[in-house]
């Protein structure tokens, strides 16, 4: 299957899923998780959450006090995101996006994991630009090592050692923590891998 493919495929099966989706993901506690990344910031930093699904984050962000831009790439899911945060959710793929040191943080909780490796590689120099001097970014991927289609979605797995080998391109991005969790969902039995990066060039 082609990169775009595997891109259209993904996005049609949120378009298609999106009410049960937010359903199923926006009242899930991910408090702790959010709070330490909320630590790293300054006081009402402007955050970016790329790829923000239900908008659970989002507004989590916005009721502490920050300034919170974000973006999906299923229309459909923006469209509900946008009435549950009430700021406007863009519709852009991330391939598509570029801005130069806008965020103070970048929150991309469980969206990169649908990105090929090769895209990947590409969003994440996106990123780097993207971010302010020091900035935080935090990312998070099932755990493992595979890269397949999983029940209408592309998903691309990683482990430590798989995941050292990509950052190792990106000298920008200096790695703060990395840590395993359960999956908050209940009814899922699945680990993930969770990091925390800093950009250290000017």
């Amino acid at each position: 299957m082609s990169e775009k493919s595997k891109k259209n495929q993904t996005i049609q099966y949120y378009d298609q899923n999106a009410i049960d989706f937010v359903e199923n993901t926006r009242d899930v506690d991910f408090h702790v998780i959010q709070d330490e990344f909320l630590e790293k910031l300054p006081a009402g930093a402007q955050i970016l959450d790329l790829g923000c699904g239900s908008g659970r984050d989002a507004k989590y962000f916005l009721e502490h006090g920050y300034q919170v831009n974000a973006i999906d790439g299923s229309s459909e899911l923006c469209a509900l995101a946008t009435e549950y945060t009430g700021i406007p959710v863009k519709c852009q793929m991330f391939q598509e996006w570029d801005e130069q040191e806008a965020y103070d943080g970048i929150w991309a909780c469980s969206s990169l994991l649908h990105l090929s490796y090769g895209e990947l590689d590409e969003v994440l120099y996106r990123i780097e630009n993207a971010l302010k001097p020091q900035g935080i970014l935090y990312m998070s991927f099932k755990y493992g090592v595979f890269e397949r289609e999983r029940n209408g979605r592309y998903f691309l797995d990683f482990t430590e050692e798989k995941l050292e080998q990509l950052l190792k391109k990106h000298t920008g991005l200096q790695q703060l923590r990395s840590f395993h969790t359960e999956d908050v969902c209940p009814d899922r039995k699945e680990e993930w891998l969770n990091l925390f990066l800093q950009k250290i060039n000017s």
